[in-house]
């Protein structure tokens, strides 16, 4: 089986996200996409996020209607109790691959989706190298981003010498990337324009949010009068 693996703070998920998986599904014939909200993603530590059920209940209504997106607690703290009073160790997601995997048949493979805004932050990742070496990557691209940027965004024991990637520099973010121990499959700009910042200002500032999201994240937000406060960067 193909399987999709999309972590995140989904604070909130939205139709961008979405967009993503259902991308991956169809151009890359996968069976499953688990959707992973992180409890303690690693980048955002110092920054507040909404509470980790909140942002797993909106996966599960925003999926619910997908039969091959499937909401996963893989990073759920593991006592609600203790998540509130104490500190948590990050979620790294080289350790949710390897928890993934293990329920795995030797003839599974795996994807992980991302989009290219945090994929060109890949080379600060814990055990980046390693990552590359236990599944391939979908990226969905954004304007402005060229092949090199791609190649020249991973770790530095995998990036290919300048010359290589010279001739990337006029070739956009889409098709494959395959190199000595990566394979990176780019869909392209998605057409998106949400993101997670302009929903919570949009529902900070008490403006519709059908734009942004599902019927019934966008109804859940409201009924549980999330991000109501100053919005926050992502």
């Amino acid at each position: 089986m193909n399987i999709g693996l999309f972590g995140g703070t989904f604070d909130p998920v939205h139709r961008g996200h979405i967009a993503l998986a259902r991308a991956a599904l169809a151009q890359y014939k996968l069976h499953r996409i688990y959707f992973v909200p992180g409890n303690v993603p690693p980048h955002k530590q110092r920054q507040p996020l909404t509470p980790f059920l909140h942002r797993f209940a909106m996966v599960v209504l925003a999926t619910a209607h997908e039969k091959a997106f499937v909401p996963s607690l893989l990073e759920a703290p593991e006592e609600i109790e203790t998540a509130r009073k104490a500190r948590q160790k990050p979620n790294y997601t080289i350790d949710t691959v390897r928890r993934l995997k293990q329920s795995f048949k030797a003839s599974d493979k795996l994807f992980l989706l991302i989009g290219m805004d945090a994929f060109a932050e890949i080379a600060q990742w814990h055990e980046a190298e390693a990552l590359f070496r236990e599944c391939e990557f979908v990226v969905a691209g954004r304007p402005g981003y060229s092949l090199a940027d791609v190649a020249n965004a991973l770790p530095e024991t995998l990036r290919p010498r300048p010359e290589v990637t010279r001739p990337f520099h006029k070739q956009p973010a889409k098709g494959d990337l395959v190199l000595p121990g990566v394979t990176i499959h780019l869909l392209g700009d998605l057409h998106q324009p949400a993101s997670a910042t302009a929903v919570r200002q949009a529902a900070a500032a008490g403006k519709p949010l059908g734009r942004f999201l599902d019927a019934d994240v966008a109804e859940y937000i409201k009924k549980m009068g999330l991000y109501r406060a100053a919005s926050r960067e992502s």
